[in-house]
Order: structure tokens, then sequence, then C-alpha cells
């Protein structure tokens, strides 16, 4: 695929989502170039889909009550010869004939197959490896490490053997004989169950096709009951294509992106009666980063004028006098870039002789309730870093420390990291909290970063979406390298591990990045009690809107300093 690596972002429209009908959960994506195959896994049907027109053909009709095909994974296609997976073994047929025929047999189940040349890759999560077979005597050649933790489909090409994760949603791209991972992009959708490299015009580059498949929540009508208005749940399965932009010099991907409408607004409803005089109400914008980028920015209810606060830019209110009670609505709305980011260092390319930069030791210290210098804290921060001494490892180590001791839950309010450590169970800001202070403590320069997330529902296009939480992340700095994101909590889903990595080091397309390092909303008055915050004087609306799909072609904004 093409990977361009300087210019713009474009709006330029690709291959469209394909929806095939008649199906209901769909794993394993191979193609003859013409058409894509799948298998659904529910009725046991080998499919044949027209990526131009949706049309689904099934073509094992009356092989469907020899249960042959049923329950089958990670389907491949090379020279007329369909691969696949059922269970602990693997199987080949003949296009015409669709027979499966045994192949070989792991001691664990399979999850993906893929062919190239003389070599069968089978994949398998509980083995924790991808195996390789001879494709001609179906004798075990070797292995290599699984790039992710969850069940992994493949596919192969000139470029490397593709891995497609379901629990990571990412899709990695492996050196063929080592395993060696070259780069990794993250998939704009959950779940995915397969992946293939559609080429049917040799004048343009393959389209990178991944399926997913999952249930997704709807409210059902049921005229029946006395209450017709019912929760459940339904299969939701489909393809659609992945874009990525790969910046090898600086070793990050970029991948599915999306034009999204922002808006933030503070309602002002006062708590108590109070006067406030030469107001001045600072409220963070969007920033500018190596995966976003701001098109446009206007107020709502009042003017503002943009001022910038340690590198990030700040809408400021100012108002000659608030009285008690008074109405109005105090905001921005902006047209925002958003990408999937995912970088692909590795603690080898890490330069230890690098140090942190001047002024960046206010990273390190306890600046917002920390708890830094509790016994609890500081016995964690020993154990979660140990004796490791590179920033990479360091920081993953501190994170799984973390995970290991904490359970989400949302609390009514936000503990001091030694509370929440010593309960076991925090929200999003108390696991900040907590990384934050082992990180500082273990010599590693953090800072907050986030605010809300897009609800992701990328198919709900030009409605309004309203995110039902606010969410905090970290971003912790690498000495040569700048800042890196790494999510809080959202990673925290295997009990005891091992845990996904997919936002180490990366971010998906629906976080909103704003306030690093700042207040995200904060009011200063001459006459303002020190008690009094913003949450006393407004009530807060925040609204998305997916405009659009974009395509990333490049790099779109320089780090920050």
């Amino acid at each position: 695929m093409s990977t361009p690596e300087h210019g713009l972002p474009s709006d330029q429209s690709g291959p469209s989502t394909i929806r095939p009908i008649g199906v209901y959960a769909l794993s394993g994506l191979a193609t003859d170039d013409d058409r894509l195959f799948s298998i659904d896994t529910v009725r046991g049907y080998l499919v044949e889909i027209d990526p131009q027109t949706n049309n689904t053909v099934i073509l094992n009709p009356h092989q469907l009550e020899d249960k042959d095909w049923m329950d089958v994974v990670g389907l491949s296609f090379a020279a007329d010869t369909f691969w696949f997976a059922q269970d602990e073994s693997v199987f080949w047929c003949d296009r015409a004939i669709l027979k499966p025929t045994f192949f070989a047999r792991l001691p664990y189940s399979v999850d993906g197959v893929a062919v190239w040349e003389s070599i069968v890759y089978v994949s398998s999560q509980k083995s924790g490896y991808i195996h390789l077979f001879d494709r001609g005597s179906g004798a075990k050649i070797g292995k290599f490490p699984q790039p992710g933790v969850g069940p992994e489909t493949l596919a192969v090409n000139e470029a490397g053997l593709w891995v497609c994760d379901q629990v990571e949603q990412t899709v990695y791209c492996l050196e063929r004989m080592t395993g060696t991972v070259q780069f990794s992009a993250l998939t704009p959708y959950s779940s995915p169950t397969g992946i293939t490299f559609y080429a049917s015009d040799a004048d343009r580059e393959p389209i990178c096709y991944i399926v997913y498949a999952d249930e997704e929540p709807f409210i059902r009508d049921n005229p029946n009951s006395e209450s017709p208005y019912e929760l459940t749940f339904r299969d939701r399965t489909f393809i659609h294509p992945l874009s990525i932009y790969t910046n090898s010099d600086e070793r990050y991907t970029l991948s599915n992106g999306f034009l999204i409408e922002i808006s933030y607004v503070e309602e002002l409803s006062q708590l108590d009666a109070v006067t406030l005089d030469n107001v001045e109400w600072r409220i963070a914008l969007p920033a500018n980063t190596r995966r976003q980028r701001v098109r446009h920015v206007e107020p709502i209810g009042h003017p503002f004028t943009v001022e910038e606060q340690d590198g990030q830019q700040v809408a400021v209110f100012r108002f000659d006098q608030l009285q008690p009670f008074q109405g109005g609505l105090v905001g921005w709305k902006a047209i925002v870039e958003m990408y999937s980011l995912k970088y692909f260092l590795t603690p080898d390319d890490i330069d230890a002789e690098q140090s942190l930069p001047a002024g960046f030791q206010r990273y390190l210290v306890d600046d917002d309730d920390l708890a830094m210098d509790t016994p609890i804290i500081q016995t964690a921060a020993r154990e979660g870093a140990g004796r490791e001494t590179n920033v990479l490892r360091k920081m993953l180590r501190i994170r799984n420390y973390v995970y290991d001791r904490l359970s989400y839950g949302i609390q009514p309010t936000i503990d001091t990291p030694d509370i929440a450590l010593e309960r076991g169970v925090g929200s999003c800001g108390e696991y900040v909290g907590v990384l934050l202070a082992l990180a500082r403590l273990s010599g590693i320069a953090c800072r907050t970063i986030g605010r809300y997330k897009c609800p992701a529902h990328p198919e709900y296009r030009h409605l309004p979406l309203e995110p039902d939480f606010n969410h905090v992340w970290l971003e912790f700095y690498v000495p040569g390298v700048g800042w890196l994101p790494m999510e809080s909590n959202v990673d925290d889903v295997i009990e005891r591990g091992p845990y996904p990595e997919r936002y180490f080091m990366g971010l998906a397309w629906y976080h909103t990045e704003l306030g690093k390092g700042i207040p995200f909303s904060k009011i200063n008055a001459d006459n303002k009690p020190e008690s009094l915050s913003v949450r006393h004087l407004a009530i807060n609306h925040i609204r998305f809107q997916i405009l659009d799909e974009l395509i990333p072609e490049a790099a779109i904004a320089k780090p920050e300093s």
C-alpha cells in the first residue's frame, strides 16, 4: 500500500463499507482479486461477495447438513485452494470441489491460516505462537510469538505477514520468516475477525479489507409486551477498508480517521447566589498533534480570545461581572480531523544516554494530590518499576502492575492514589492518579490528557452524539523521542493479564486530545471564593458529530515540544 511521507491528509473518498446480506458472523477473509470470500460461523456458509454490489452467494449450499464448514475460522485462498481451520485442525480444499482435506493439527485451537509459496502459517491464541508448516509435507518448520494477546487471523503478501488481532483491534505487519513486527495500526471498529488484500485493478494499490463481527444493542419494538420497548442484541458483521500511513523515520502509523464537529458548552447555572467581578473563564481547545488537526474553531454563546498556555491553545472568555443566577452559554465549536495513532517503537530504539529537557522536572513532582509521599505509593513505585531502567519497559511494567491491583469502577468522587490503590477499585481518573504517582517516583515524566471521547459509532454520520462520561488518560515522555500516549484503564480487560497493548503508545480515532498537562476549565475573578469551582457555576454540555471518514496520507503536525 502507498505510504507517502509528506503533505496533509486529504478528504479523498475511498472504497465504501461492504455489508453482505443474509450472514450473521463472518470470520476469515480471502480474495481471488475478483471476489471476496468469508465464512459465516453461525450457519457454516462459505460465501462469495462482490465488493462492488454487496451481492452474496453461498458456495456450499449442499454441504450444510454435514457441518463440514461449521465453526470454521481463518479463511485463506492460494492457487485455487481454500485453507481454513476448525477447532485444532487445519484443512484445505479445491475451489471447484469444496471437500475439506486434513492438513495439520495443533494441540490447541487454531484461529488463522495463511499460505505463501511453500509455507503455511497457522496462528493459535492458546499456544501464543504463529506456527510455520511446510506446504508439501505438512511438517512443522518453526514458530514465532504472536504479536498480540487475542485470536489472530492472517494474510500474507510481498510486504510481509499480516496479523489481525481481535482483542487488540490492531493489524500488525510482520517479517515473514522471523516474525519481527515492522509496524502496526489500529482498526476503526472493534472485533476484527479477518484480513485480506483485494487487487481487482492492476494499476492501483491493493485495498486492505478487514471483516468485523460482533453484537450491537438495539431497542426492539415488541407489540405483545406491556412495555413495548425492549433492550436486546443483534449480530453485526461487515467488511470495511483499512487505510494506513506509515512514518518509518518517526516510527508511527496513522490509520482511518474521521472529520468530527466537537461542541463544548458551559451553561451558567449557579448553585448559590454569588457575584463575580472581572471574570476570566479559560477552557482548553483541541490540540494540533500528530494524529489530530483543528480545521476551524468558533465561539458558542460568548466571544473569546485565544491564548497559549504551556504550548496548548486555550479559549479565554471575559466578563466584567457575573451576577447571581445569571443565565448564559460559554463555549466553543471545533471542526477536527482525528485519526488512529500507533507507535511501533521498541526498547532497543531508546537512547539511554538521553536526559529530560530543561524544565521537565515539573512533570516529576506531586502537583495534584498524588500522595507520592505515602508509604503505600512509594512501595508500589518500587515494586512496579522493579530494577528496570529502560523507560518503555519500565512504563509498561508500571502499567501492568497497576492493572493487576485495580479494577475499574465509577466512584462518586476522585480519591487520592493511596486510597484508590488500597481500595483496589478506581475510575479512569483514579487510574491516572496512581499511574502518574508511580511513574513520577520512578523518574518518568508524565502529564494528564483527554477529557472526552467521541462515542465510537463511525457509522452514525451527521447525528448528535453525546458521551455518557468524561475520560482522561496520560502521556509519558521518552527523551530523544517525545511525548507518547498511554490509556489509563481501557486495556485492563483480562483478569491478571496478559493485557492488550493497543493503547500503550497508541490512541483510537475517537480520543479527543485537549488540555495536555493544563486545567481543562478554570475561572479566575477578583472576588472569587477559594472553594468556588466551575461545577458550582455551570452545567457542561458536550456534543460530537461525525461528518466524514478520512484517509491518512501524511503526518498532520509536528510533535509538541
